[in-house]
């Protein structure tokens, strides 16, 4: 498996385009996905109550398992809208299939930004048009850009693998910078691949990728409205068809997780405000449950990210979320490392220098690892510290 270019329009048979139609101040705001043949499709989605239209019928329309095309706005949610907002998702499909002469049924629609403001149809019909007449085999990068809100840089990711000797690609785009906890998704990931596989086994693929990388995210511990995972697989490799089971539907799992981990770990990075990257291991925990749930709840702590932004080695904090994360930890089996140095070992302080205590919080990039003593399992959580800025980009966020 090697790492290469051109994110969703990577993989054979897929153009993509982002261009500006004046949703957002400044920026291109509106990006198309377009996959030449009917492609299986398999996604996941928020579980927050308050769903955004499109993700309401993006339930709906994955239930077939196909896709051709997918429609996404930056600047606007088009969440917490209404029947209106679920119109305006029926007219956005329906338009760009005609323009793209592929079912309306196999268009997926996806929007982020403000919640609650209907959707600048006019602007978006001119958006919908522009680009499908940029759609390019080298429009990943521009459609990656066109969906970023408050990230700082576009985030993908593309490789390529062998099933049976044959050239397989995936690629994918994603945005997100804040509002990130997922349960089920996360943020909007589009995936790409010109593999050939049917979309049940794409759809168990696609689950058991996200639970251990961009469902094991967070920024701030709030889940969006939003929040939606797509990928859509062509068959245009001409590789053979890929089945539960076998060595190969192994080999694509390995390629669509490996995509799924990068996309979370530069989402961490481009956190909101974030000045440092952070990884929190939880190992030899009794389940993996118990290890997910410790690690989330370290890596969603207030007073944990906020002592990492200040680069305050407050170990006392770390072990005050694993302990209230609501699962089987033994205080006196439990050791906590900052970086390489061990802070606590059996629940008990280590006699360490000051200085030495605080180095691994110097860096830029942050491994905080704490071992349950209970088992053999073990979870990762991807975050980032709060800072000042944090609080400003969102306090500012609506005006």
């Amino acid at each position: 498996m090697k790492q290469i270019d051109g994110a969703v329009t990577a993989p054979k048979g897929f153009k993509a385009a982002g261009v500006r139609c004046g949703i957002k101040q400044q920026g291109t705001d509106l990006a198309i996905i377009y996959s030449e043949a009917a492609a299986s499709a398999a996604a996941v989605f928020t579980t927050n109550a308050f769903k955004a239209a499109s993700v309401v019928r993006n339930m709906q329309t994955i239930k077939a398992g196909l896709g051709r095309a997918i429609v996404a706005n930056s600047g606007n949610a088009n969440a917490c809208t209404g029947e209106q907002g679920l119109r305006d998702v029926d007219h956005i499909r329906k338009f760009a299939g005609e323009l793209l002469n592929v079912p309306a049924g196999q268009v997926y629609s996806a929007s982020t930004g403000i919640i609650g403001v209907p959707l600048p149809m006019d602007k978006i019909e001119i958006g919908i048009m522009d680009a499908v007449a940029e759609l390019d085999e080298n429009g990943g990068g521009a459609a990656s850009i066109a969906i970023m809100t408050t990230d700082t840089s576009p985030k993908t990711s593309a490789y390529e693998f062998e099933i049976g000797g044959v050239p397989v690609k995936i690629g994918a785009i994603c945005k997100g910078a804040g509002m990130i906890q997922p349960n089920m998704a996360t943020m909007l990931c589009f995936i790409t691949s010109d593999a050939n596989i049917e979309a049940s086994a794409l759809k168990k693929c696609l689950v058991s990728s996200v639970d251990r990388s961009l469902n094991s995210l967070t920024i701030d511990g709030d889940m969006s409205t939003n929040d939606s995972v797509i990928v859509l697989a062509n068959g245009k490799s001409g590789c053979a068809r890929i089945v539960e089971g076998t060595s190969d539907y192994d080999v694509f799992e390995k390629a669509l997780a490996q995509v799924c981990m990068e996309l979370a770990q530069q989402i961490a990075r481009d956190g909101e405000g974030a000045t440092k990257y952070v990884e929190v291991h939880a190992v030899n925990a009794g389940t993996y449950a118990d290890a997910k749930a410790v690690a989330m709840k370290i890596a969603n702590s207030p007073l944990v990210k906020t002592a990492i932004f200040g680069e305050d080695p407050n170990w006392g904090r770390v072990l005050c979320a694993a302990g209230g994360a609501g699962v089987n930890v033994d205080p006196s089996k439990t050791s906590l490392w900052f970086g390489d140095v061990k802070i606590v070992e059996n629940g008990e302080p280590v006699s360490l220098d000051s200085e030495d205590a605080r180095k691994p919080m110097l860096e830029k990039e942050l491994r905080i690892t704490v071992d349950l003593g209970l088992g053999t399992q073990s979870a990762t959580a991807f975050t980032c510290d709060f800072s000042y800025d944090y609080v400003k980009i969102n306090a500012e966020y609506h005006t």
